[in-house]
């Protein structure tokens, strides 16, 4: 593929010469990943957040670096210690009607009503126990105990107009009939799995942006992504296949945007039964009487047998650093007394033998092939790692349409998945990744693995109703220790951010990875 694709980049070049002018009012762009709804309250996934940015507001919105700033909430203040009060931006929704304080509070009720979500925002609202609409522009949530993360908290929540009635179903957003939001564009056409074509929302009270027109692909495959901005038929592109980074850097039609990325790359074990998962057997193909994944020191040994750095060079060709928690470093809550875990594979061997396995075990490794960065090549990789160390590693990928539902189900006993943590702040994957499966509390939402652990569920607790920074901080840490230290994920690298696009337009990097097309400007 690279050889074909290489082949396609050099007759790109000599038949267009330069790419065109970014003089129009229309363009294109391609991102690697598709969306799954256009509801956003269905799904937390950054594909979709970023896709749905582009129609909604939130109340807080994040800069680059992932710090608060004002979104449809011009302001915001504690009044006591449980109360909270947002003054509203003056804005109106893309069919003309006034956005106002019933829009916020008919959002916030909406959220954890919505039906099969496979990863609910409840999370993000859960801790709200009332709501005051004190006038059009001003409105009050108060709160259990006290909470100092609620504006961190609805930094991840879209605003949807209470006009869309007292059920709306997410087919009705996918079908265009309540995409309506007050976000700087307009919904004109969504067509599943191939592009969303959006219009400019002239009356955006954020400004005017810089596109009439967006034409939103979505292009899995990553050589067909590169040579779509090669041929130029695209202007920008996300995910920038790591194979054609040190090429597209040097090509003078085509500028690169770089960030540390605050995405983990990692994966879970089933930890949902007791029983053997299918995909785990004995050496030979034997059915297992119980669950080996649930030891601790099998998954030990499956974390130590994993070779990061060399994942990290020979795979993402350095677009990552090797990881042992959720954040990078220098993030708000990193703990830097857990560093990514040793290549060691003789300590891997001896604790799957002191784990009653000493002549290895049999399983399955499941992945996206069109998700990730080299989300395949990264399994494929493990897989022979993991056989190295006794356990006979059977690696399958498929795309992600069909992948993320499995693995919403627990139907696979190890897989690859990522979490970008747009809060910039650790609460964040304690919350949703390793908490305790709870619907009602909106806990655990993407705990996919299922892990259980009452002492930091009790930690995730008093973090969120400590207010000193300082204090909480060291809270969460905590956390983070005991996290890594009982293996509740195996980390394996942060992604490093990469866009291109052409030379004459200038792009604005996140930390928190999505493609914000109203950051694309012409270059002066």
């Amino acid at each position: 593929m690279k050889k074909v694709f290489a082949s396609f980049a050099i007759g790109a070049t000599a038949m267009l010469g330069q790419l065109p002018s970014a003089t129009a009012q229309d363009i294109a762009v391609a991102v690697g990943a598709p969306i799954t709804a256009l509801d956003p309250h269905y799904h937390t996934l950054t594909p979709n957040e970023q896709a749905h940015a582009h129609l909604f507001d939130r109340l807080v919105e994040t800069d680059p670096k992932a710090r608060l700033i004002p979104g449809l909430a011009a302001s915001w203040k504690l009044v006591d210690p449980t109360t909270w009060e947002f003054t509203l931006q003056t804005a109106t929704f893309h069919d003309g009607t006034p956005f106002t304080a019933e829009d916020v509070a008919y959002s916030i009720a909406r959220i954890p009503t919505v039906k099969n979500s496979p990863g609910s925002f409840a999370i993000y609202t859960t801790a709200i126990a009332g709501v005051e609409v004190v006038n059009p522009h001003t409105i009050r949530l108060k709160t259990k105990t006290v909470y100092p993360l609620l504006p961190v908290d609805l930094g991840q929540v879209f605003i949807i107009s209470h006009n869309s009635g007292p059920e709306p179903a997410t087919e009705d957003f996918n079908s265009g009939k309540l995409a309506i939001g007050t976000g700087p564009y307009r919904l004109v056409s969504y067509k599943p799995g191939d592009r969303l074509e959006l219009v400019r929302n002239d009356s955006y009270w954020g400004g005017k942006p810089a596109w009439a027109h967006i034409s939103y692909r979505f292009i899995p495959n990553e050589a067909a992504r590169s040579a779509a901005l090669l041929s130029g038929d695209v202007a920008l592109i996300d995910s920038v296949p790591t194979a054609d980074i040190a090429r597209l850097r040097s090509d003078p039609r085509v500028k690169l945007w770089e960030t540390v990325s605050l995405r983990l790359i990692y994966l879970m074990l089933d930890l949902s039964r007791d029983s053997a998962p299918v995909e785990v057997t004995g050496p030979n193909g034997e059915k297992l009487d119980h669950n080996p994944l649930k030891d601790l020191r099998v998954r030990q040994a499956l974390s130590l047998a994993i070779n990061r750095p060399a994942i990290v060079e020979r795979v993402m060709e350095n677009a990552a650093i090797p990881s042992g928690q959720f954040l990078p470093p220098g993030s708000y809550s990193y703990a830097t007394d857990v560093p990514p875990p040793p290549f060691d594979t003789t300590r891997a061997k001896a604790l799957l033998a002191e784990a009653g396995f000493p002549n290895g075990l049999r399983i399955s490794l499941h992945s996206s092939n069109d998700r990730y960065l080299n989300d395949a090549k990264i399994v494929q990789s493990i897989g022979q790692m993991w056989t190295r160390i006794g356990v006979q590693t059977k690696v399958e990928v498929e795309p992600w349409s069909s992948y993320v539902g499995h693995i919403n189900k627990q139907d696979y006993a190890a897989f690859l998945v990522g979490w970008g943590s747009s809060t910039g702040e650790s609460s964040n994957p304690l919350r949703s990744l390793i908490a305790t499966f709870d619907a009602s509390k909106g806990r655990g939402a993407v705990n996919r693995a299922r892990y259980s652990n009452p002492e930091i569920d009790h930690l995730i607790d008093e973090a969120l109703v400590t207010v000193d920074d300082g204090a909480r901080e060291k809270i969460l840490m905590q956390g983070v220790r005991l996290a890594m230290q009982d293996v509740a994920l195996i980390p394996l690298h942060e992604q490093k951010n990469t866009w291109a696009t052409r030379a004459d337009l200038t792009y604005v990097p996140r930390a928190d990875e999505e493609t914000h097309i109203f950051d694309l400007r012409p270059a002066k």
